[in-house]
């Protein structure tokens, strides 16, 4: 696959943001934030990694600034903890 080709990922309650580049993961976040909410997802986890913080921030940064996200925290322990982000979606 062509690095610059898009591609749809199934929409679940989880993502894995490992596989974008961080230039891309705000507008991934948007956009799978938008169809989770479409969908009823109540509650969501982005997998952003424990590295350096950098995908993390922006992601605590779009929930932030999203009208529909109720509130985030970290996953619990057997679920990603500080490397994944659990946000509650107002359906």
């Amino acid at each position: 696959m062509d690095a610059e080709e898009p591609f749809e990922v199934e929409i679940t309650d989880s993502i894995d943001l490992h596989a974008f580049r961080p230039a891309d993961v705000r507008s991934v976040v948007e956009e799978y934030l938008a169809e989770a909410h479409k969908r009823g997802f109540r509650v969501v986890r982005l997998i952003h990694g424990k590295g350096v913080g950098i995908q993390r921030e922006i992601v605590r940064k779009v929930l932030s600034e999203t009208d529909f996200v109720k509130g985030f925290k970290n996953a619990p322990e057997f679920s990603g903890s500080w490397g994944a982000t659990i946000a509650e979606l107002d359906v």
